[in-house]
């Protein structure tokens, strides 16, 4: 106690670290308004010519902390004179925060959209391009179009990436000064860039400097689910359909349990008991049935831990998720791991074909690959220490440019749902009378119907926001504004557009919030109340609970049930107590700290993946990048040499004794000719001198092959291979590490820690393929025929692979068809494998 008092007079004393980087900043701001007259003073054409000065400036050496002054200050006198709108003093501190590779919190209202456009046009005067990461398509065209002006009129280009653009459109929108783009866009970029066949299909440039707008929304809430490039994996539905019928013979807690903390499900003694009875197997734990435990195992979790309507909904027949931060639908996106063929497979809708991981990356990952990331958001504080752990990027909290008036009441908490909603439905019924708007957040879309249900029994219009109609959400988020209008809305539905009062609501008191159920993250509840009192408007808030809720039920109902109890409470009746909403607050704190230290392990794993991802794609840009890779083939030949040398040659032992069959096997295998080991050709071996022997010969049948085509086409042919093999070796790498992690878990079992089991065997498996990838190139390259002239253009046409865009986990991107390239082999040719069959009678079958 005596710690916390001195604590709170030393930030008395000397203010908070908040408000010590707040002064520092303020001669910033300072220096800007000076420059003010200057601009102002100045023809449009005089403005506009600024860009090229200010470039030019950079250029000669001076950093972008000195040119900031003049920068911002330019941009705010485009900004008035192309939108007019002037950025205030708050919004230019936002913008100094921003550029500094930093998040600034900035209250809802307070124009974000606007802070953006200073720290961006600043970073772009590199040439190297500026990135604004927002989190919707939507919001991408808006803002590109809306802020692009400014940019426009000072001479920069503006793009935007959205879904359904083609790669030259990508690759326009890249090369842009200044691109708005999503943050599902930018990753998938990424990863499509990584899978090319040649330099000039490459969309992307370096990842120099970014804004993430709701950048709380992104790298907290999506960071536990990586982006995934998929394929189509041939594999029979009709097992999903088999052990979904099994589900319903068990029973819960007798044959399974469920954590609804953890969100598992596991089998008891009696539940395997009674799934191997139904399933006619002996042992569901005999390593040959470990896939139809993994089926039995999701399709619990399918029937006991997902809800139609809450965590997916169906529509045309297909399982559609519902995102669990937004409310929005997902078209297109999928559980990974079988998770929603066992969803299909419960709802007896057509199942479709699993697909095999191709590519992959956290957005964690991801974004830590700029050069400097900034973000932006109206709740980030509650997550700071997250973001400087996982991100090193410190939250500064923006000063609103007019007091907050809005009135924030304590929770009222019933001791049943049906409570809750009656009282709820009532207020707004009151609050509707006298023309206030209400805005009703719920946590899924069976509550929102639910209420929406009980306002019409009672007559009153309103309008419902919810994945299942989240085209009209800009609009009808824009107008819940107006006097008398009532507007039910799935958590975070509309982020990114303001909600502005109406005539005469002002007088009424402004907009009231009311929530219907507290979320896991206190964040949430609070981007919720913060569409509520922008900009010095009035508005209060208010949440009602139950002790039915699953927050409540889960972390901390007994407490409070307790004390309602010991208050006497009776049906109907709430209870309003500060020492209650602390409680709730406090089982809030720990579900956010146990989802960091699921966010921390997952990311703890990935950075393993990311090292490996981080070498193999180097490896892609160079073989794209280098004019031959003639270099990188030769040094394989005598690696490969040295390793079967090596390999059969044993030290101590005279040449004639070796096993010279199997020594000419293994150079021939790899390098498809037989090497001369006659007697007369042993004398004076040893492994070195047998190295160097077969690298020689393999670098002269390597001379002659090369002479069979035009130097250039045979260097493409080279690229093609390699980067063939190098992505087919790492499709089957990922799927091994995705196997590798579902089971290190019960090293801990054996006293071993799990992470560094993971770490040790994984680096194995990397060395291994990377071994794999030099050995299958060669082995192609030694054995490849080639065509007649006039097919070597065939050589390369791409062939078109089905691809689809998801997040793991469930959280993804809708399914398009992309072109990847593929060395053709004819019919008669021998089959790349190293068979020696034909190819047609081979891997051609």
């Amino acid at each position: 106690m005596a710690a916390l008092a001195a604590g709170n007079f030393l930030t008395k004393l000397f203010g908070s670290k908040n408000e010590r980087v707040l002064k520092r900043l303020y001669p910033v701001v300072d220096a800007v308004n000076t420059l003010e007259p200057k601009y102002s003073a100045m023809s449009d054409a005089d403005l506009a010519a600024q860009t090229p000065l200010l470039k030019s400036r950079y250029q000669q050496g001076e950093s972008l902390e000195d040119l900031l002054p003049d920068a911002f200050a330019v941009v705010r006198e485009a900004s008035w004179r192309t939108l007019e709108m002037r950025h205030f003093d708050m919004q230019i501190l936002g913008g100094i925060v921003l550029h500094q590779g930093n998040i600034a919190e900035m209250k809802t209202g307070e124009g974000k959209t606007l802070v953006a456009t200073l720290a961006i046009y600043l970073n772009a005067l590199t040439g190297k391009g500026a990135h604004v990461v927002t989190v919707n398509d939507y919001l991408a065209r808006r803002d590109a179009e809306w802020m692009g002006k400014i940019y426009r009129f000072l001479g920069m280009s503006v793009g935007n990436i959205v879904h359904g653009m083609n790669d030259q459109e990508r690759k326009e929108g890249y090369a842009c000064d200044i691109t708005y783009g999503t943050n599902n866009e930018f990753g998938f970029d990424y990863l499509r860039d990584n899978m090319k066949f040649d330099k000039e299909s490459l969309v992307q440039r370096e990842l120099h400097f970014a804004i993430v707008d709701e950048v709380d929304s992104i790298l907290i809430d999506e960071a536990r689910t990586p982006l995934i490039i998929s394929g189509p994996a041939e594999k029979s539905t009709h097992l999903y359909y088999q052990v979904n019928s099994i589900v319903p013979h068990l029973k819960p807690e007798e044959h399974y349990t469920v954590d609804e903390k953890a969100k598992s499900v596991t089998l008891t003694e009696a539940g395997v008991a009674m799934a191997e009875q139904q399933l006619q197997v002996e042992n569901l734990y005999d390593p040959k049935n470990i896939e139809l435990l993994h089926h039995v195992n999701q399709a619990l979790k399918a029937h006991a831990l997902f809800t139609r309507d809450v965590d997916y909904i169906i529509k045309d027949n297909q399982v559609i998720i519902v995102d669990e931060f937004t409310g929005r639908l997902m078209p297109g996106r999928r559980y990974s791991e079988g998770l929603h063929q066992a969803l299909e497979a419960k709802e007896n809708v057509k199942i479709e074909n699993e697909n095999q991981t191709l590519a992959t990356i956290t957005f964690q990952n991801f974004f830590r690959m700029y050069d400097k990331l900034s973000g932006m958001t109206g709740t980030a504080d509650t997550e700071a220490a997250e973001f400087k752990k996982i991100y090193d990027l410190d939250v500064v909290i923006i000063p609103t440019n007019e007091p907050m008036i809005r009135e924030d009441y304590p929770d009222a908490i019933y001791m049943t749902k049906k409570e809750k909603y009656d009282a709820a439905i009532e207020e707004i019924i009151e609050l509707n009378r006298v023309g206030r708007p209400v805005l009703v957040g719920t946590v899924s879309i069976d509550v929102s119907e639910y209420l929406s249900d009980l306002l019409k029994k009672r007559g009153v219009a309103h309008n419902v926001l919810n994945a299942k109609n989240h085209e009209a959400e800009a609009e009808i988020i824009a107008n819940a504004g107006q006097k008398g209008v009532v507007t039910i809305s799935t958590n975070m539905a509309g982020r990114g557009t303001d909600i502005v009062l109406g005539d005469g609501v002002v007088e009424l008191g402004g907009l009231h919030i009311l929530g219907t159920e507290r979320h896991e993250s206190r964040r949430i509840d609070n981007q919720l109340r913060g569409r509520s009192g922008r900009q010095g408007d009035p508005g209060s808030s208010r949440f009602y609970l139950s002790l039915e809720d699953d927050l409540l039920r889960i972390f901390g109902g007994e407490r409070i049930s307790g004390i309602m109890n010991r208050m006497g409470m009776n049906e109907g009746e709430p209870i309003e107590h500060k020492m209650i909403s602390r409680a709730i607050e406090n089982a809030q704190r720990k579900v956010e700290a146990h989802n960091f230290d699921i966010r921390k392990q997952l990311l703890d794993f990935d950075d393993v993946m990311n090292q490996q991802r981080e070498v193999i794609y180097r490896q892609r840009q160079q073989a794209l990048s280098d004019d031959s890779l003639r270099p990188v083939i030769l040094e394989m030949i005598e690696e490969k040499a040295e390793q079967i040398a090596w390999t059969y040659a044993e030290e101590k032992t005279p040449p004639a004794d070796w096993d010279l069959k199997t020594l000419s096997d293994a150079v021939f295998r790899q390098f498809n000719f037989k090497i001369d080991l006659s007697a007369g050709r042993l004398e004076g071996l040893d492994a070195d001198v047998l190295a160097r022997r077969i690298a020689d010969e393999a670098k002269a049948a390597y001379q002659e092959k090369e002479k069979m085509l035009p130097e250039e086409e045979f260097r493409h042919l080279e690229r093609i291979v390699m980067l063939q093999t190098v992505d087919s070796l790492w499709k089957d790498h990922l799927l091994s590490m995705d196997h590798l992690k579902e089971g290190i878990g019960l090293r801990s079992y054996a006293q071993q820690d799990p992470l560094m089991v993971y770490k040790r065997e994984a680096f194995a498996m990397f060395q291994e393929m990377i071994d794999r990838i030099k050995e299958e190139t060669l082995k192609i390259l030694f054995r490849i025929q080639i065509a007649p002239s006039a097919e070597v253009d065939d050589l390369v046409q791409p062939e078109e692979q089905e691809m689809s865009f998801s997040h793991g986990s469930g959280e993804a991107a809708a399914k398009k068809p992309h072109k990847r390239q593929a060395a053709k082999v004819g019919r008669n040719d021998p089959c790349p494998c190293g068979s020696g069959k034909k190819y047609k009678k081979c891997c051609g079958k």
